[in-house]
Parts: C-alpha cells; sequence; structure tokens
C-alpha cells in the first residue's frame, strides 16, 4: 500500500532526496512514533526572555539528559512533543504553499526549509505572535538545523530576540530507527 508523501516531502520536493538518511528517514515517518535520545538546554538569558519561552511552552531552565520525542504524523498535520529533563514543549506543524508553518505556543512561524551537504536548514520567513505579525526589526535571529550521522539526528534551535537575546537555546539527538517505515513508501 502507497503511504501518502509527509510534509517535509512535500515542502521540499526534490532537494528532500538529498538529505541524510537519518533526516530523511525522520522526516517521512508517519503515524504515532516515539524517538529517544540526549539534549543539552541552555536557560533563556533574562527574565524577559523567559517571560517570552513561557508563552512559546520552551524550557525555562538548563537541563542536560533524556529526551523523549513523540511523533504524530498525519497527512494534513504532524504534532511534535518534546519531553525536555525539565519541561515538555508542543508544537504542530502543517504545509502551506512549499513551507511548513510551526504552531508553538502564542507564536506561528513559517519556515523555507533549504538542502545543504545533506542538512536540513530551516530559514524563518515570517513570524505572527499572538496573532500580529511581527516587524522585521524584532524577529529573532533564529538557528533551526538537523545534520544526519548513522542512525542519529542532531539538532541545533536557538532563537534570540533583538534588545532581548537568547530566549531559547537547545541542542542534541534523536536516535532514528533503520527499520521505520516512511511516508511514501510501500507497506
Amino acid at each position: 500500500m502507497q503511504h501518502p508523501l509527509s510534509l517535509y516531502q512535500r515542502a521540499m520536493g526534490p532537494a528532500y532526496l538529498r538529505l541524510a538518511p537519518a533526516l530523511a528517514r525522520f522526516h517521512a515517518l508517519s503515524g504515532p512514533q516515539r524517538l529517544s535520545g540526549h539534549v543539552l538546554v541552555d536557560a533563556p538569558a533574562n527574565w524577559l526572555a523567559r517571560v517570552l519561552a513561557l508563552a512559546l511552552g520552551a524550557p525555562q531552565r538548563a537541563a542536560q539528559g533524556p529526551i523523549s520525542f513523540e511523533l504524530d504524523a498525519r497527512p494534513d498535520a504532524e504534532v511534535w512533543t518534546r519531553h525536555f529533563p525539565a519541561q515538555t514543549m508542543q508544537s504542530t506543524l502543517r504545509g502551506a504553499a512549499g513551507r511548513v508553518v510551526e504552531h508553538l505556543g502564542a507564536a506561528r512561524l513559517t519556515f523555507v526549509l533549504h538542502e545543504t551537504e545533506g542538512r536540513l536548514v530551516m530559514q524563518l520567513q515570517q513570524l505572527h505572535f499572538c496573532g500580529i505579525p511581527c516587524p522585521a526589526w524584532l524577529c529573532p535571529q533564529l538557528v533551526a538545523e538537523e545534520t544526519g550521522v548513522g542512525d542519529a539526528l542532531h539538532f541545533h534551535v536557538q532563537a534570540t530576540v533583538p534588545g532581548v537575546g537568547r530566549v531559547v537555546r537547545y541542542q542534541g539527538h534523536l536516535m532514528v530507527p533503520p527499520d521505520a517505515v516512511p511516508a511514501g513508501a510501500s507497506a
């Protein structure tokens, strides 16, 4: 039976085929999945950054340890639940005109996806906070990158807001099962 293409396969088109194998397997998973790995989380830079992190549902404290990641990948949306050592963060991702739109707490982030030497780079194109478009001068500097090494997906996420500082930063890896049945494949 043929599964529909995943959100990331549709958003990236042919560039998806150049992703490192662990990334391609992860972003092609369908249905409910649970992965585990390790994460290092830095605390928000100051009290104002903590308030913004709270509004996003992002981690409030520095922590290091195991991470459990729950994915519910359906054809119309993906729900990502990240169980950090000290907090859980959930977001919903949908496709829109070749982009990925992530709903994270009070924010709606629109990303353009790029493949660079097998890595996935998510470039922030638009940000709405509480439904209001964020002006360009206040838009965060965002790093959202994934690499694949063997069966591990390595991630690095950091958001820094001008005049506020670091709101969120976490990095680590998840182990991607080598026998996972991807979307778009016959079962």
